[in-house]
């Protein structure tokens, strides 16, 4: 009894132990289950921190690898025309008809005619014969054959009403496509015209024709893309007015960063000398992109001379007005332009090449002189005709007599500071005069030759006046005409210490200096 109790004893000690041991091991359990949880929610929050990181630096990233995009686009405007043929081929304008399917919907379904199987009667059997069914049957057949003849009849006037809106339907489409003919036609026509008067070198059609070209060309999407076009058929000159984009174009953030201590985005602004050096870059590569695909398009050399003037549209930060400024301009001929490898020059330098003007600081909105006053031009030759020319009340330089011409001239540059004095009248009607300009350092002894002009200049009268220059002892040389000139006489006055004024500067300075309103009209002369 002793050892059974014992037993009972240790047995209840032992239950009393593996509930103690299985207690304990459920708080151990609970313990490290708690732990385990803590440490899941510090790695789940260390993770959430760091995938917001890794978002923000994707996001800085992506910011960055727009600027660079944007540099990118900027940097490459020359070299993206130069794989393009700008020329447009005027036959590929033209459209060839194409017509909508004729489709008559249920018109063009004919009406089910009537089926006499849905009319006769049943054939009687030979029982029914025999108790009077033959009659009734041919009663029976009679009666369907004239419901069959009246449903016939019906279908017959549906389907003529059918034909006959079928019919119109068709008439009416085959007038649409009369229509589009008509349209094409007359399209096409337009575009032969166009051709003729390009090929007869109408201003107005030369003026069109690049003015197309130039559409074609895509840029950026700020980039204003604006321009005004004259053309002066004597000279096969053509002057661009192209309206630049402003410095804004220049991304002013050069990069971003991302602080992660701070979990701060910050801006790294470019400097204003790099601003300025990738705005030079970019008005630059718009004139000679611009220059280039006027010649590039012009296979039958309607263009021999361009004069590129790029100015700005905006407001002037000290003075709140609205000014356009002429940031570059330049003037070259087709032979000088087409033998530059424009893939393998630097811009600037290219420009410097071909003696443009830059401004200094575009970025500020310093001008320069244009070569050619792009309103200056003579009204005859820009893209509008001026209807209203023979009732122009305005004096007409060719019909002025010798001692006339003689008085604007002298008048003109006496308003402009010399003191002139004619030598002699020229045989073509012009004069010649020496002029004294009283500035110290830059004055001294000018030649001045004026000529009454209808077409173009040689360029032996730019090689005569340099001879009378040199033979005078002069400091610079004048040659003033009322006409124009070709390559030649600019390509031989550059770098000398002579100036040509054509007729355009000429009515120009006139009205500018003497306030004489002029005009040139051969027609009158």
């Amino acid at each position: 009894m002793q050892r059974a109790h014992a037993q009972q004893v240790h047995a209840a000690q032992r239950a009393q132990a593996t509930t103690y041991q299985q207690h304990q091991q459920m708080l151990w359990e609970a313990e490290n289950a708690r732990r385990a949880a803590e440490r899941a929610a510090e790695a789940d929050e260390r993770e959430r921190k760091r995938l917001y990181a890794e978002a923000r630096s994707k996001r800085v990233a992506a910011a960055n690898a727009n600027l660079q995009s944007q540099l990118d686009e900027l940097d490459n405007l020359l070299r993206t025309t130069l794989a393009i043929d700008d020329h447009i081929e005027l036959e590929r304008l033209k459209k060839q008809s194409t017509y909508p399917p004729f489709d008559p919907g249920d018109l063009g379904v004919p009406v089910k005619a009537p089926d006499w199987r849905r009319f006769a009667p049943p054939t009687p059997n030979t029982l029914d014969k025999m108790f009077g069914g033959e009659s009734r049957y041919q009663r029976l057949l009679a009666e369907a054959e004239q419901a069959f003849e009246k449903a016939k009849a019906k279908h017959a006037a549906v389907e003529s009403t059918r034909q006959q809106r079928l019919a119109q339907a068709r008439r009416t489409y085959e007038q649409r496509c009369q229509q589009l003919d008509a349209q094409v036609a007359s399209h096409n026509s337009e575009i032969d015209e166009f051709g003729a008067a390009l090929a007869a070198a109408e201003p107005n059609a030369v003026v069109k024709y690049f003015g197309l070209v130039l559409g074609n060309s895509v840029y950026p999407e700020d980039f204003p893309q604006r321009y005004r076009l004259a053309y002066v058929p004597d000279s096969r000159l053509i002057v661009v007015e192209y309206l630049l984009p402003t410095v804004t174009v220049i991304p002013r953030i050069r990069e971003y960063r991302y602080v992660k201590a701070r979990d701060e985005v910050l801006s790294v602004v470019r400097s204003a000398e790099e601003i300025h050096q990738r705005y030079v870059e970019v008005i630059t590569q718009v004139a000679l992109r611009t220059v280039h695909e006027l010649f590039e398009a012009d296979r039958t050399r309607l263009v021999e001379t361009i004069v590129f003037n790029g100015i700005v549209e905006t407001v002037h930060p000290g003075t709140g007005r609205s000014v356009r400024p002429c940031l570059v301009t330049l003037r070259t001929d087709r032979e000088g332009f087409t033998s530059i490898n424009l893939a393998k020059v630097d811009p600037g330098a290219c420009l410097r090449h071909l003696r443009a003007a830059i401004s200094s600081r575009p970025e500020d909105l310093v001008p320069v002189r244009p070569v050619l006053e792009f309103d200056v031009v003579d009204k005859r030759f820009v893209d509008e005709v001026d209807v209203l020319a023979d009732l122009d009340q305005r004096p007409n330089l060719l019909a002025l007599n010798t001692a006339e011409f003689e008085g604007v001239i002298r008048d003109l540059f006496a308003k402009l500071g010399l003191e002139t004095k004619t030598t002699r009248a020229a045989p073509d009607g012009g004069v010649d005069c020496v002029a004294f300009d009283p500035r110290p350092i830059f004055g001294g002894k000018v030649v001045i030759q004026a000529r009454r002009h209808r077409g173009t200049m040689d360029v032996s009268a730019v090689r005569d006046l340099f001879g009378t220059v040199l033979d005078e002892g002069a400091t610079k040389g004048i040659l003033v005409t009322t006409s124009s000139y070709g390559p030649d006489s600019v390509e031989f006055a550059s770098g000398k210490p002579l100036e040509l004024i054509d007729g355009s500067n000429l009515l120009h300075l006139l009205a500018e200096h003497a306030d004489v309103r002029a005009r040139i009209d051969p027609g009158q002369g």
